[in-house]
């Protein structure tokens, strides 16, 4: 089993569970159009697993990634922060999430977020310098 450096034993990450999670929420995926299912889970903050998975369209533009899927469930089962988070695709092989995915992940991260990637685990800082987020939106405090 992998697990997460620099974490305490209680913050340790299965990352060989996450990645089965994945694969199992793989199998769900609707992918007619490209056969490139796709399943995604995450652990949040409060412990919890969620997941997730694609779902295409006849559109191809309407088409949702697994990690829309899976902030969906977040969302829909009381919200929280990612701590850790696994894609995978059909052979369970780990896949990184695309630019707007890591987007929408990094609005759901919890503080020291990481990622299992094909080049291992990462932190979302890594795969996502530089990010806009929520605190780029705050007003600035007005003067006197």
């Amino acid at each position: 089993m992998q697990s997460s450096e620099g974490l305490s034993e209680a913050e340790a990450v299965d990352w060989d569970g996450l990645a089965a999670l994945a694969h199992a929420a793989m199998r769900k995926a609707y992918a007619p159009y490209s056969r490139f299912p796709v399943g995604a889970a995450a652990l949040l903050d409060d412990g919890r697993t969620v997941c997730g998975c694609n779902v295409e369209n006849a559109s191809y533009g309407l088409t949702l990634c697994a990690e829309c899927t899976l902030l969906g469930q977040i969302q829909m089962t009381g919200g929280g922060r990612i701590r850790a988070f696994a894609c995978v695709d059909g052979e369970g092989k780990p896949l990184m999430p695309c630019g707007r995915c890591r987007q929408l992940l990094y609005e759901f991260r919890a503080p020291g977020m990481q990622l299992l990637t094909a080049r291992g685990i990462r932190s979302i800082e890594d795969i996502l310098p530089d990010a806009f987020g929520p605190e780029n939106l705050e007003a600035p405090e007005e003067g006197p």
